[in-house]
Protein backbone atom coordinates (compact mmCIF):
# COMPACT_ATOMS: atom_id res chain seq x y z
CA UNK A 1 0.00 0.00 0.00
CA UNK A 2 2.84 2.44 0.80
CA UNK A 3 4.22 1.31 -2.63
CA UNK A 4 1.30 2.28 -4.19
CA UNK A 5 0.65 5.90 -2.83
CA UNK A 6 4.70 6.40 -3.58
CA UNK A 7 3.90 5.76 -6.96
CA UNK A 8 1.02 7.79 -7.07
CA UNK A 9 3.25 10.54 -4.93
CA UNK A 10 5.95 10.43 -7.37
CA UNK A 11 3.33 10.81 -10.54
CA UNK A 12 1.83 13.44 -9.36
CA UNK A 13 5.30 15.51 -8.82
CA UNK A 14 5.99 14.40 -12.00
CA UNK A 15 2.86 15.59 -13.60
CA UNK A 16 2.95 19.10 -11.72
CA UNK A 17 6.24 19.55 -13.29
CA UNK A 18 5.36 19.37 -16.55
CA UNK A 19 2.46 21.64 -15.99
CA UNK A 20 5.03 24.17 -14.00
CA UNK A 21 7.29 23.96 -16.91
CA UNK A 22 5.12 23.93 -20.10
CA UNK A 23 3.86 27.45 -18.29
CA UNK A 24 6.86 29.29 -16.08
CA UNK A 25 7.45 32.73 -18.08
CA UNK A 26 11.42 31.68 -16.80
CA UNK A 27 11.78 29.92 -20.60
CA UNK A 28 9.45 31.95 -22.35
CA UNK A 29 10.48 34.38 -25.24
CA UNK A 30 9.70 38.03 -24.42
CA UNK A 31 8.73 39.96 -27.14
CA UNK A 32 9.98 43.21 -26.73
CA UNK A 33 8.82 46.29 -28.14
CA UNK A 34 5.94 48.75 -26.34
CA UNK A 35 2.23 48.03 -25.75
CA UNK A 36 -0.07 48.40 -28.62
CA UNK A 37 -2.68 51.26 -27.70
CA UNK A 38 -5.89 51.25 -28.70
CA UNK A 39 -8.43 54.45 -27.72
CA UNK A 40 -11.73 52.98 -27.32
CA UNK A 41 -14.24 55.66 -29.22
CA UNK A 42 -10.99 57.93 -29.67
CA UNK A 43 -10.55 61.00 -27.73
CA UNK A 44 -13.99 60.68 -25.75
CA UNK A 45 -15.26 63.19 -23.03
CA UNK A 46 -15.27 61.07 -20.00
CA UNK A 47 -18.66 60.22 -17.44
CA UNK A 48 -19.01 59.00 -14.44
CA UNK A 49 -18.83 54.89 -14.85
CA UNK A 50 -21.09 54.29 -11.38
CA UNK A 51 -24.43 51.85 -11.75
CA UNK A 52 -23.91 51.73 -15.42
CA UNK A 53 -26.88 50.04 -16.97
CA UNK A 54 -27.41 49.42 -20.95
CA UNK A 55 -29.52 52.54 -21.41
CA UNK A 56 -27.78 54.79 -19.50
CA UNK A 57 -27.53 58.35 -21.15
CA UNK A 58 -23.70 59.04 -20.36
CA UNK A 59 -24.06 62.38 -21.82
CA UNK A 60 -25.92 63.26 -19.23
CA UNK A 61 -23.91 62.17 -16.54
CA UNK A 62 -20.67 63.89 -18.55
CA UNK A 63 -17.59 64.69 -16.05
CA UNK A 64 -16.20 68.08 -16.24
CA UNK A 65 -14.52 68.23 -19.66
CA UNK A 66 -10.49 68.23 -20.44
CA UNK A 67 -10.66 68.43 -23.75
CA UNK A 68 -13.08 69.65 -27.04
CA UNK A 69 -13.63 66.12 -28.58
CA UNK A 70 -16.64 63.72 -28.90
CA UNK A 71 -16.40 60.65 -29.27
CA UNK A 72 -16.53 58.72 -32.65
CA UNK A 73 -15.49 62.05 -35.05
CA UNK A 74 -12.81 62.47 -37.57
CA UNK A 75 -11.20 65.05 -35.35
CA UNK A 76 -11.01 62.52 -32.05
CA UNK A 77 -9.90 60.14 -34.03
CA UNK A 78 -7.21 62.30 -35.81
CA UNK A 79 -6.35 63.52 -32.07
CA UNK A 80 -6.38 59.71 -30.45
CA UNK A 81 -3.98 59.10 -33.21
CA UNK A 82 -1.45 62.34 -32.55
CA UNK A 83 -1.40 61.86 -28.84
CA UNK A 84 0.01 58.12 -29.36
CA UNK A 85 -3.23 55.50 -30.13
CA UNK A 86 -1.77 52.28 -32.87
CA UNK A 87 -5.55 51.52 -33.16
CA UNK A 88 -8.83 53.17 -32.82
CA UNK A 89 -12.04 51.50 -32.11
CA UNK A 90 -15.30 53.06 -33.57
CA UNK A 91 -18.82 51.90 -33.57
CA UNK A 92 -21.28 51.75 -36.72
CA UNK A 93 -24.90 51.39 -37.96
CA UNK A 94 -26.44 50.97 -41.26
CA UNK A 95 -28.95 53.66 -42.67
CA UNK A 96 -31.71 53.40 -44.57
CA UNK A 97 -29.84 55.03 -47.74
CA UNK A 98 -26.91 52.80 -48.11
CA UNK A 99 -24.09 53.83 -45.50
CA UNK A 100 -22.82 52.95 -42.21
CA UNK A 101 -22.80 55.98 -39.82
CA UNK A 102 -20.29 56.38 -37.15
CA UNK A 103 -22.17 56.75 -33.35
CA UNK A 104 -21.69 54.72 -30.36
CA UNK A 105 -25.56 54.88 -29.32
CA UNK A 106 -28.50 52.56 -30.56
CA UNK A 107 -30.38 55.71 -30.37
CA UNK A 108 -30.26 59.74 -30.72
CA UNK A 109 -31.87 61.14 -27.77
CA UNK A 110 -29.33 60.84 -25.67
CA UNK A 111 -26.15 63.00 -27.40
CA UNK A 112 -28.22 64.69 -30.08
CA UNK A 113 -31.02 66.81 -31.27
CA UNK A 114 -32.74 64.06 -32.74
CA UNK A 115 -35.01 61.00 -31.85
CA UNK A 116 -35.59 57.60 -32.72
CA UNK A 117 -33.36 54.30 -33.37
CA UNK A 118 -30.00 55.28 -35.18
CA UNK A 119 -30.25 52.54 -37.46
CA UNK A 120 -34.07 54.02 -38.51
CA UNK A 121 -32.77 57.18 -40.45
CA UNK A 122 -31.25 57.76 -43.38
CA UNK A 123 -27.26 59.52 -43.59
CA UNK A 124 -28.59 62.71 -44.89
CA UNK A 125 -30.65 63.29 -41.39
CA UNK A 126 -28.35 62.36 -39.81
CA UNK A 127 -25.04 64.83 -40.85
CA UNK A 128 -28.31 67.34 -39.93
CA UNK A 129 -27.91 66.70 -36.48
CA UNK A 130 -26.05 68.21 -33.40
CA UNK A 131 -23.88 65.13 -31.88
CA UNK A 132 -22.91 67.32 -28.89
CA UNK A 133 -26.14 68.26 -28.20
CA UNK A 134 -26.56 66.80 -24.99
CA UNK A 135 -23.62 66.79 -22.86
CA UNK A 136 -23.88 67.94 -19.84
CA UNK A 137 -21.87 67.70 -16.17
CA UNK A 138 -24.34 69.97 -14.04
CA UNK A 139 -27.16 68.05 -14.68
CA UNK A 140 -28.63 70.20 -16.92
CA UNK A 141 -27.62 73.73 -16.05
CA UNK A 142 -25.12 74.00 -19.02
CA UNK A 143 -24.43 72.39 -22.16
CA UNK A 144 -20.62 73.43 -23.34
CA UNK A 145 -20.66 71.95 -26.49
CA UNK A 146 -24.06 72.32 -28.08
CA UNK A 147 -24.38 73.58 -31.50
CA UNK A 148 -20.57 72.65 -31.92
CA UNK A 149 -21.38 68.94 -33.18
CA UNK A 150 -23.77 69.99 -36.17
CA UNK A 151 -22.60 67.67 -39.16
CA UNK A 152 -20.06 65.61 -37.34
CA UNK A 153 -21.41 62.51 -37.41
CA UNK A 154 -19.11 60.79 -40.20
CA UNK A 155 -19.81 57.67 -42.65
CA UNK A 156 -17.51 54.46 -41.98
CA UNK A 157 -16.35 55.57 -45.55
CA UNK A 158 -15.41 58.65 -44.68
CA UNK A 159 -13.29 57.20 -41.76
CA UNK A 160 -11.45 54.80 -44.21
CA UNK A 161 -10.82 57.55 -46.55
CA UNK A 162 -9.51 60.17 -43.76
CA UNK A 163 -7.39 57.28 -42.32
CA UNK A 164 -6.78 54.62 -45.50
CA UNK A 165 -3.57 53.66 -43.47
CA UNK A 166 -4.49 53.64 -39.85
CA UNK A 167 -5.37 50.27 -37.88
CA UNK A 168 -9.02 50.90 -36.64
CA UNK A 169 -11.13 48.32 -34.44
CA UNK A 170 -15.00 48.17 -35.82
CA UNK A 171 -17.50 47.34 -33.25
CA UNK A 172 -21.44 46.47 -34.90
CA UNK A 173 -23.81 47.86 -32.46
CA UNK A 174 -26.71 44.85 -33.49
CA UNK A 175 -27.56 40.92 -33.31
CA UNK A 176 -28.22 41.35 -36.82
CA UNK A 177 -26.67 39.19 -39.05
CA UNK A 178 -27.44 41.32 -41.99
CA UNK A 179 -25.66 43.84 -40.57
CA UNK A 180 -22.64 41.68 -40.70
CA UNK A 181 -23.47 40.51 -44.46
CA UNK A 182 -23.60 44.44 -45.09
CA UNK A 183 -20.23 45.14 -43.55
CA UNK A 184 -17.88 42.76 -45.62
CA UNK A 185 -19.40 43.68 -48.43
CA UNK A 186 -17.73 47.32 -47.57
CA UNK A 187 -14.65 45.84 -46.59
CA UNK A 188 -14.19 43.15 -49.10
CA UNK A 189 -13.68 46.41 -51.41
CA UNK A 190 -10.52 47.11 -49.72
CA UNK A 191 -6.97 45.66 -50.53
CA UNK A 192 -6.16 42.74 -48.40
CA UNK A 193 -3.55 44.54 -46.96
CA UNK A 194 -6.08 47.26 -45.70
CA UNK A 195 -8.17 44.40 -44.60
CA UNK A 196 -5.52 43.14 -42.01
CA UNK A 197 -5.03 46.68 -40.43
CA UNK A 198 -8.92 46.09 -39.28
CA UNK A 199 -10.40 44.41 -36.82
CA UNK A 200 -14.28 43.75 -36.13
CA UNK A 201 -16.36 42.82 -32.59
CA UNK A 202 -19.85 42.98 -31.83
CA UNK A 203 -22.85 40.74 -31.61
CA UNK A 204 -22.62 36.87 -32.08
CA UNK A 205 -24.42 37.01 -35.40
CA UNK A 206 -23.10 39.55 -37.40
CA UNK A 207 -19.62 39.30 -36.24
CA UNK A 208 -20.10 35.42 -37.62
CA UNK A 209 -21.08 36.62 -40.91
CA UNK A 210 -18.03 38.92 -41.44
CA UNK A 211 -15.70 36.20 -40.28
CA UNK A 212 -17.21 33.64 -42.53
CA UNK A 213 -16.87 36.02 -45.33
CA UNK A 214 -13.72 37.95 -44.67
CA UNK A 215 -11.57 35.28 -42.50
CA UNK A 216 -8.42 36.79 -42.68
CA UNK A 217 -10.06 39.73 -40.58
CA UNK A 218 -9.46 39.34 -36.43
CA UNK A 219 -12.67 39.45 -34.98
CA UNK A 220 -14.41 38.56 -31.40
CA UNK A 221 -17.78 38.38 -30.00
CA UNK A 222 -19.09 37.94 -26.58
CA UNK A 223 -19.94 33.84 -27.21
CA UNK A 224 -16.86 34.21 -28.65
CA UNK A 225 -14.68 35.52 -26.07
CA UNK A 226 -16.27 33.62 -23.31
CA UNK A 227 -15.41 30.45 -24.99
CA UNK A 228 -12.12 31.68 -25.54
CA UNK A 229 -11.11 32.04 -22.12
CA UNK A 230 -12.77 29.72 -20.30
CA UNK A 231 -11.61 26.79 -22.54
CA UNK A 232 -8.40 28.47 -22.24
CA UNK A 233 -8.21 28.42 -18.32
CA UNK A 234 -9.93 25.06 -18.42
CA UNK A 235 -7.17 23.21 -20.67
CA UNK A 236 -4.38 25.86 -22.02
CA UNK A 237 -2.21 24.19 -19.46
CA UNK A 238 -1.73 21.90 -21.98
CA UNK A 239 -0.19 24.81 -24.47
CA UNK A 240 -3.44 23.95 -26.36
CA UNK A 241 -5.15 27.08 -27.85
CA UNK A 242 -9.20 26.83 -28.44
CA UNK A 243 -10.76 27.67 -32.04
CA UNK A 244 -12.42 30.44 -30.53
CA UNK A 245 -9.03 32.27 -29.66
CA UNK A 246 -7.95 31.44 -33.05
CA UNK A 247 -7.70 34.71 -35.45
CA UNK A 248 -9.41 36.49 -32.98
CA UNK A 249 -9.36 39.79 -31.02
CA UNK A 250 -9.03 38.56 -27.45
CA UNK A 251 -9.98 41.00 -25.17
CA UNK A 252 -8.63 40.41 -21.70
CA UNK A 253 -9.68 41.93 -18.72
CA UNK A 254 -6.48 43.04 -16.52
CA UNK A 255 -8.42 40.73 -13.18
CA UNK A 256 -8.69 38.05 -15.41
CA UNK A 257 -4.78 37.52 -16.60
CA UNK A 258 -3.76 36.23 -14.24
CA UNK A 259 -6.00 33.29 -15.02
CA UNK A 260 -4.58 32.48 -18.12
CA UNK A 261 -2.04 29.95 -18.38
CA UNK A 262 1.28 31.19 -19.14
CA UNK A 263 0.55 34.77 -18.25
CA UNK A 264 2.13 37.02 -19.77
CA UNK A 265 4.64 35.86 -22.03
CA UNK A 266 4.02 32.35 -22.65
CA UNK A 267 0.45 33.20 -23.50
CA UNK A 268 1.00 36.02 -25.71
CA UNK A 269 3.52 33.78 -27.38
CA UNK A 270 0.75 31.54 -28.06
CA UNK A 271 -2.25 33.53 -28.57
CA UNK A 272 0.65 35.51 -31.41
CA UNK A 273 0.76 31.65 -32.80
CA UNK A 274 -3.11 31.29 -33.51
CA UNK A 275 -2.80 34.89 -34.89
CA UNK A 276 -4.70 36.81 -32.81
CA UNK A 277 -3.86 39.82 -30.65
CA UNK A 278 -4.87 40.35 -26.76
CA UNK A 279 -5.92 43.77 -25.54
CA UNK A 280 -6.12 44.22 -21.88
CA UNK A 281 -9.04 46.44 -20.52
CA UNK A 282 -10.17 47.08 -16.70
CA UNK A 283 -11.16 45.39 -14.19
CA UNK A 284 -14.21 43.53 -14.83
CA UNK A 285 -16.99 43.43 -12.36
CA UNK A 286 -19.97 41.25 -13.87
CA UNK A 287 -22.66 42.33 -16.29
CA UNK A 288 -22.13 43.90 -19.59
CA UNK A 289 -19.44 46.93 -18.99
CA UNK A 290 -15.75 46.77 -18.83
CA UNK A 291 -13.56 49.44 -18.66
CA UNK A 292 -10.56 50.37 -20.05
CA UNK A 293 -6.91 50.70 -18.61
CA UNK A 294 -7.72 54.59 -17.26
CA UNK A 295 -5.33 55.80 -14.58
CA UNK A 296 -1.63 55.27 -13.74
CA UNK A 297 -3.00 52.84 -10.93
CA UNK A 298 -4.26 50.55 -13.25
CA UNK A 299 -1.20 50.44 -15.48
CA UNK A 300 0.83 50.17 -12.67
CA UNK A 301 -0.75 46.36 -12.83
CA UNK A 302 0.31 45.52 -16.19
CA UNK A 303 3.42 43.45 -16.29
CA UNK A 304 6.42 44.99 -16.53
CA UNK A 305 8.14 45.43 -19.95
CA UNK A 306 4.56 44.24 -21.42
CA UNK A 307 4.27 44.26 -24.59
CA UNK A 308 0.97 43.36 -25.52
CA UNK A 309 -2.48 45.59 -26.11
CA UNK A 310 -3.70 48.04 -24.17
CA UNK A 311 -7.93 49.22 -24.41
CA UNK A 312 -8.03 52.77 -22.84
CA UNK A 313 -10.58 55.16 -22.45
CA UNK A 314 -7.61 57.85 -21.51
CA UNK A 315 -5.32 57.81 -24.49
CA UNK A 316 -3.66 61.26 -23.21
CA UNK A 317 -3.01 59.51 -19.41
CA UNK A 318 -1.70 55.82 -20.94
CA UNK A 319 0.40 57.20 -23.81
CA UNK A 320 3.15 58.78 -22.09
CA UNK A 321 3.37 56.33 -19.18
CA UNK A 322 3.89 53.06 -22.21
CA UNK A 323 5.90 55.58 -23.90
CA UNK A 324 8.59 55.98 -21.39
Amino acid sequence: MNKKLKYAATAIAIIAAAIYLNNTNLFAEHRDGKPVLLAHRGMAQRFDERDLKNDTCTAARMLPPTHEYQENTISSMRASFAAGADIVELDVHPTTDGEFAVFHDWTLDCRTDGQGVTREHSMAYLKKLDIAHGYTADGGKTFPFRGKGIGQMPTLAEVLTTFPQARLLINVKSRDASEGEKLAAVLSKLPSERRAQIMVYGGDEPVQAVRTRLPEIRTISRATIKSCLLGYIGYGWTGLVPKACNNAMVMLPINVAPWMWGWPDRFLNRMKAANSEVFVLGPYRGGGFSSGIDTSEQFARLPQNFSGGIWTNEIEVIAPLARR
